[in-house]
């Protein structure tokens, strides 16, 4: 008995063993759904809560919108920056030179929003695209409410005034639509 050699010991790899890893998952209460029927990948995410939730349940075409938005404002913005009278003449078809400075100004702070607009295509953070969703609508809601009294006090509409007009009111709506679908509370099953 004494002459006989052991066994060589065969050590368990718990990363390995699948079932030992679902048992010790289990134990410690993650990797299962909750009420909500979220899925945790671990305690402190059940703790602090995550927002993975959220990219799953993103409404569709969202982000396409948001960067279609972006690219917009972001040509509208650099095309009052360097052609300002260009821009003018375009909407409002009068030619004059004492409103560089004004639409310059329009065109900074609509630089400002499309940086915005970048910033919430980026984050997987529902908040920061709601924020940037409410900074759009609102935008387009002044600007809006701006172009149409200024119209109104001309008293003449060009035709590419009433496209901006009919595009503000279009952005408008779809930007409020993605705002109140994020804003929803999904429907537990």
């Amino acid at each position: 008995m004494a002459g006989k050699p052991h066994p060589p010991l065969m050590k368990k790899h718990s990363q390995t063993d699948l079932v030992s890893r679902l048992k010790t998952r289990k134990m410690l209460g993650v990797g299962g759904e909750d009420d909500d029927g979220e899925v945790h990948r671990s305690k402190i995410s059940q703790m602090l809560g995550n927002e993975m939730k959220f990219a799953l349940r993103e409404p569709l075409g969202l982000r396409g919108w948001i960067l279609i938005s972006a690219v917009i404002s972001t040509v509208m913005a650099l095309t009052a920056l360097v052609f300002p009278d260009h821009l003018y003449e375009t909407v409002f078809e009068d030619q004059l030179s004492t409103t560089r400075v004004s639409v310059r100004l329009y065109g900074g702070a609509l630089l400002s929003i499309s940086l915005i607009m970048w910033n919430g295509l980026y984050t997987a953070e529902k908040a920061i695209i709601q924020w940037t969703l409410l900074t759009e609508a609102c935008y387009y809601g002044v600007q809006f409410l701006v172009m149409s009294v200024i119209f109104m006090e001309i008293g003449s509409v060009s035709n590419g005034a009433i496209i901006i007009l009919l595009s503000q009111v279009l952005f408008f709506i779809i930007t409020l639509t993605y705002y109140y679908y994020l804003g929803r509370r999904p429907k537990k099953i």
